[in-house]
């Protein structure tokens, strides 16, 4: 077995080789991404995407436009990403953290120290670790590791891990080994993601067709 940093660099090196840059996450803004990240729990990307459309369509994808517009109102708009009543509440905490902690200036929030602004992000109700981290990752452009479903399977599949590692234990498997370099880290996420949906099915994977096979092996 490789060394952990040498096995991590080696496996994002064969996943960029065989997909290339991802350019990921697609949104006109950084609030954009954080609603997004919020709308993406439990549903697949293509209902995120109607949901923003309807969001843009009523004029209101911006800080004052969540936080003005009533709940049930909320919840219609962004009906297509599913339990849309529980999404609209988060995207209210999210907002009133917002104008809480920056006045409702998005930018303005991600000139506070990180360790604190993720300790606070996390404080919101109804965002998780993955959800915090994209945001600061996506968002933010700061330099943390997002894991997912995705992640946690390649590496268990590949025997680097345990198949119920905890979140910040995985997370810190990655940002221990590498250098904290946000357009990297940024990139790896991505291709992680594109080959858990390509190759790394929860079931039939196309193992034998995978880029990473045999990767973290001599």
């Amino acid at each position: 077995m490789l060394d952990r940093k040498t096995t991590l660099l080696d496996l994002y090196a064969r996943l960029y080789k065989a997909f290339g840059p991802r350019h990921w996450w697609p949104a006109d803004s950084g609030f954009e991404v954080a609603v997004g990240a919020i709308l993406t729990q439990n549903t697949a990307w293509r209902n995120v995407t109607k949901a923003i459309a309807n969001l843009k369509a009523g004029r209101l994808l911006s800080p004052r436009g969540l936080y003005d517009v009533p709940a049930p109102d909320l919840a219609k708009a962004i009906r297509p990403s599913g339990y849309y009543n529980v999404k609209a509440r988060r995207l209210k905490h999210f907002v009133h953290f917002l104008f809480e902690e920056s006045d409702g200036d998005f930018d303005q929030l991600f000139t506070k120290d990180f360790d604190t602004l993720r300790e606070k992000l996390l404080s919101v109700n109804g965002i998780g670790p993955e959800t915090a981290d994209s945001i600061l990752l996506y968002a933010g452009n700061k330099p943390t590791f997002v894991v997912d479903a995705y992640t946690r399977r390649i590496l268990f599949r590949h025997n680097c891990t345990a198949e119920e590692i905890p979140y910040d234990e995985l997370r810190n498997f990655f940002m221990d080994c590498l250098k904290p370099d946000t357009t990297m880290f940024n990139e790896y996420h991505a291709l992680l993601v594109h080959l858990g949906h390509t190759f790394c099915a929860r079931k039939d994977p196309k193992c034998t067709e995978c880029p990473a096979r045999g990767w973290n092996e001599e």
